[in-house]
């Protein structure tokens, strides 16, 4: 018992090790590419009640699979690998992340942050199980339903509307389609660019202490010594910190844009998961309402009236559009899903080292991530019951019930009490 204490001490005081603490996680290395990996290729098709026929759809959907969002992190693992390389530091390892490196910035090159063929590919699958699943709403009997679509101005955001439109028209060429691109969306699909006060949050790095003491206890900085060498020279050990995370990043994002690339061979499981939860964390405190602000919540309050009011709309026979589709990013998704409380989106705590054990982005935001909010309505009583799905799978719309269908009044009031006090209608 003395030479295992002795052991775990000592492993203690060496830099760069750490034994696993009580929150640690231990996903794979495909679900620790959090909000960078593709959307699930494997999608059960909807079931619901014959005695409910689905009328009307509100979408709210992120782009599809992308190269790389910007170079900048491939260019600064460039600049340290090249050093170690030109120092006779580096190892096999940091050579292999090298040519995979440089063959994610050639790839990437012209098309950075561009949707790719696979982005495309999972925006059409998804237009084609809504379809399926919920053809009544796009029934053509009276002449063709008419569907309305509105993007960001991101080339992605577009590209991945229209690719989810072009499939539902090879579907039926007889809808009727409503478009709209441009920053005029912006205060729906881009708050965080708009909203004042999330402005000010991230101005004032409100955020930033918290994520900085997690990042201090647990970013491992041993892969940097494993890739660079161990004689590397760094400045300090943040700096071995910010390389490890910015390789993480890099190999993380391979998948989507249909480039293999195993994780294995740079990271351990261990601290491929440390590295996740350190991005994860960050995205949570930006993006959610927390303990820390619920302004990052907040921003999505406009997107979610507008959800209330074109719902009313359909019901009160005011409305055009069978369903109203929205393609954003995931931040735009991240603060509405947890502006709605709904189920692993919503997550309130001040010990932030359990945040990657409740709150997960590669459930919450894969890419194409989306939320669909299908309107059903009694073939009886003729009464409107709705249904919320994430990412095509029903999710209790209030905390504490384990309903999926709820009344269209009550889902409503829910709603309305979600927002804040000066937003509800």
């Amino acid at each position: 018992m003395r030479k295992l204490f002795v052991l775990l001490a000592l492993a203690m005081t060496i830099p760069g090790t750490r034994a696993a603490g009580p929150m640690a996680t231990n996903y794979t290395y495909a679900e620790c590419r959090g909000s960078l990996m593709p959307y699930p290729a494997e999608v059960n098709p909807a079931v619901y009640p014959d005695s409910l026929t689905p009328v009307y759809i509100n979408h709210v959907g992120r782009h599809g699979a992308r190269y790389p969002a910007s170079s900048a992190n491939c260019h600064k693992l460039a600049r340290y690998l090249s050093r170690a390389d030109s120092l006779g530091t580096i190892t096999p390892a940091g050579r292999r992340l090298m040519r995979l490196n440089d063959a994610v910035m050639a790839q990437s090159e012209g098309r950075w942050g561009a949707l790719d063929s696979l982005g495309m590919a999972e925006q059409r699958a998804i237009a084609t199980r809504m379809f399926y699943n919920f053809g009544e709403v796009f029934s053509t009997a009276s002449g063709g339903a008419v569907v309305s679509a509105i993007s960001s101005y991101s080339p992605r955001c577009m590209m991945s509307m229209f690719s989810f439109l072009h499939q539902l028209d090879r579907m039926d060429n007889r809808i009727n389609f409503i478009t709209s691109t441009g920053r005029v969306n912006s205060p729906l699909m881009r708050p965080f660019d708009t909203d004042a006060d999330y402005l000010k949050f991230r101005a004032d790095y409100v955020w930033r202490p918290a994520y900085e003491e997690y990042l201090r206890s647990t970013c491992p900085s041993a892969p940097a010594r494993k890739l660079l060498g161990e004689r590397f020279a760094f400045g300090a050990r943040d700096e071995e910190q910010d390389f490890s995370l910015t390789a993480y990043y890099v190999v993380a994002g391979c998948a989507a844009m249909g480039m293999e690339a195993d994780a294995s061979d740079f990271f351990s499981r261990e601290e491929y998961n440390a590295l996740w939860s350190c991005f994860n964390l960050r995205q949570y405190l930006q993006r959610t309402a927390s303990t820390v602000s619920a302004v990052p919540a907040e921003i999505a309050s406009d997107l979610l009236l507008d959800i209330i009011s074109t719902t009313d709309a359909f019901v009160e026979g005011r409305a055009d559009a069978a369903a109203n589709l929205r393609f954003g990013h995931a931040e735009t998704l991240m603060p509405l899903l947890s502006l709605m409380r709904l189920k692993g989106c919503y997550y309130m705590t001040n010990y932030f080292d359990t945040v990657g054990l409740h709150w997960r982005d590669f459930d919450v935001v894969p890419m194409a991530a989306n939320l669909q909010m299908i309107l059903f309505k009694a073939k009886t009583s003729g009464r409107y019951y709705l249904r919320v799905d994430l990412n095509e799978q029903p999710v209790p719309l209030q905390p504490g019930s384990s309903s999926v269908y709820v009344p269209w009044s009550e889902a409503r009031l829910y709603l309305t009490r979600c927002l804040p006090l000066i937003k509800q209608p």
